[in-house]
């Protein structure tokens, strides 16, 4: 069964509480997270696939399998890497409606706002939305 987009949330909520907003471990526990992201192919690294709005190169994708979305993604910087990671964990394996509906509480749990600047925040809404779309895209297309 496969966790709620809720349940993922508060389990990273959990991981990061650990750290007791030490921003030196979490700056490297978030990086820690990105290399664990899987790989992305290097034809995926294309001009289309890049997030408009992020200092850092981001690419991601999305594809739709047995109802639910699943993304690919990376970052040419490890701590924008990690973040888009932790994205990735949570969104991935919903149905587009969950991912269209939610609402994204983890990062002000863990007080990502502490220990990522203006830009990086900016970059990382721009990650979430560009997610919702691709999630909105695939539902219209499963739809047409």
């Amino acid at each position: 069964m496969t966790e709620s987009i809720e349940e993922v949330q508060n389990k990273i909520i959990e991981e990061f509480s650990i750290l007791d907003g030490d921003q030196e471990m979490t700056n490297f526990y978030i990086m820690e997270l990105g290399q664990k992201l899987p790989e992305m192919d290097e034809a995926d690294k294309t001009e289309d696939n890049i997030v408009k709005g992020c200092q850092s190169k981001v690419w991601l994708t999305a594809k739709l399998n047995d109802g639910k979305v699943s993304y690919l993604a990376d970052s040419n910087t490890a701590i924008t890497k990690g973040l888009v990671s932790l994205l990735v964990r949570v969104l991935s394996n919903q149905t587009p409606d969950d991912i269209i509906n939610t609402e994204l509480f983890f990062p002000q749990k863990i007080g990502m706002d502490r220990f990522i600047g203006t830009q990086r925040s900016n970059g990382f809404a721009a990650m979430v939305k560009q997610m919702k779309l691709y999630a909105l895209a695939l539902k219209s297309k499963a739809e047409a």
